[in-house]
């Protein structure tokens, strides 16, 4: 084990001077790349060939996150060339899942087995418990690339090698680059199991926003209104994605759902849900650390007190929403899992759930389980020091917000 590496440039961040070229060529971009509603829907269309968005509802949605989006203090012209970018990929894949469903309806009537969903804060082991049980052929999970573009554009259907993934390689490439030390927080790699809040982004309703930047304006907004139409498009999609690839039964996992458990017990009849839990304060300083430490790609220099406080004031309101809501999942359709429970016995917890269940732990996925196992020891990258001083905050009023928590599930 080698020491923590410690970030001593959050609020103020320095890039590898390799990255800086690519930088300025973003910043000379940004003229071109507005967050305007209208450019992005003219850009989308251009690009796809297609110009029909679906139900339009999203716009009122699309214009809060861009308002907010425009409220970001020091937000740097790559910042804007990336949140353009993104935006313009979020409605080429409205206009390539319309387009989808218009030409095989039939789509709407797959009907989806119960899928196993994760909810859980990041560094619960929400993406090792993920990673473990999609390294056998039981599930369908969703790999990086495919959130992302989870149509193939018309030209490319049937291309190999998939340019979907040529063009996620590209971008974890410089993501890896710009922050060399995410991985030690966060691997990100083109093919690893990834979470359905990209999907979720698709219909401009998602908590992925907030993670993605500093916007209060649409936190307000995300929380104000009740998502299940949101979840009912994540369904859609979902049914579009087997339609494509194939697959018998999903995975999910996502942090949103630890506030949205009576949404998805509402949406997926049958869901099976794991909650993982763990002692909330390193959870927290550990989230503070990977949303500042990103904040990096937008913004210099980065607002670190005011970023903490807001989301140590989020992930309250989320905790207490799971406390308010665990019981309404059935104990026959779900289960809570410790954090130091899972480290203490991976195997174990993975055969409690696939009795859960209902499914068969074949040789062949203990063999495959195992081999994940073998190659992703817990910190082999190394880790990242983190510190409540680090964000301007007391350890011990942190851990007395979280105490209702903490009595009810780790106590």
């Amino acid at each position: 084990m080698t020491d923590p590496v410690q970030l001593t440039d959050l609020a103020e961040p320095r890039f590898p001077e390799t990255v800086e070229p690519i930088r300025q060529m973003m910043a000379a971009m940004a003229p071109e790349c507005p967050l305007d509603a209208d450019v992005l829907h003219a850009k989308a269309a251009a690009e796809t060939g297609l110009h029909d968005f679906g139900a339009d509802d999203y716009r009122a949605r699309l214009d809060v996150y861009l308002a907010a989006l425009q409220e970001i203090p020091h937000l740097h012209a790559a910042g804007v060339v990336n949140f353009h970018a993104q935006l313009v990929q979020w409605l080429k894949n409205r206009l390539l899942l319309t387009d989808l469903l218009n030409r095989h309806p039939e789509i709407h009537d797959i009907e989806l087995a119960p899928p196993i969903v994760i909810a859980g804060l990041p560094r619960t082991g929400t993406t090792h418990l993920h990673n473990l049980l999609a390294a056998g052929p039981t599930f369908r999970t969703i790999p990086y690339w495919e959130s992302n573009e989870p149509f193939p554009l018309p030209t490319e259907v049937g291309v190999e090698p998939d340019p979907r993934r040529l063009r996620m390689d590209a971008a974890v490439e410089f993501m890896n680059a710009v922050m060399p030390h995410f991985a030690l927080m966060h691997e990100m790699t083109t093919d690893h199991v990834h979470e359905e809040i990209q999907l979720l982004a698709n219909d401009l309703s998602s908590m992925l926003f907030e993670t993605l930047a500093h916007v209060p304006r649409w936190r307000d907004y995300y929380l104000s209104h009740d998502q299940t139409p949101h979840y009912e498009h994540l369904v859609t999609q979902l049914k579009a994605l087997q339609f494509l690839r194939g697959g018998r039964r999903w995975l999910l996992k996502s942090p949103q759902h630890l506030e949205q458990l009576p949404v998805l017990n509402q949406v997926f009849p049958d869901v099976v849900v794991i909650v993982t839990h763990r002692d909330p304060v390193p959870v927290v300083l550990s989230m503070l650390t990977m949303i500042a430490y990103s904040a990096r790609m937008h913004c210099s220099p980065v607002p670190v007190d005011e970023i903490a406080a807001s989301w140590v004031q989020r992930l309250e309101l989320m905790l207490g929403a799971l406390i308010r809501d665990r019981d309404v999942l059935p104990q026959g359709r779900s289960i809570d899992v410790r954090f130091d429970d899972f480290m203490a016995d991976e195997m174990d917890v993975a055969a409690a759930i696939y009795e859960l269940a209902g499914e068969t732990m074949s040789a062949e996925e203990r063999a495959a389980m195992l081999g994940y196992l073998e190659g992703h020891q817990r910190g082999r990258l190394g880790r990242v020091a983190t510190s409540a001083q680090m964000f301007g905050l007391d350890e011990h009023d942190l851990q007395a917000r979280f105490t209702p928590y903490i009595e009810r599930f780790l106590g």
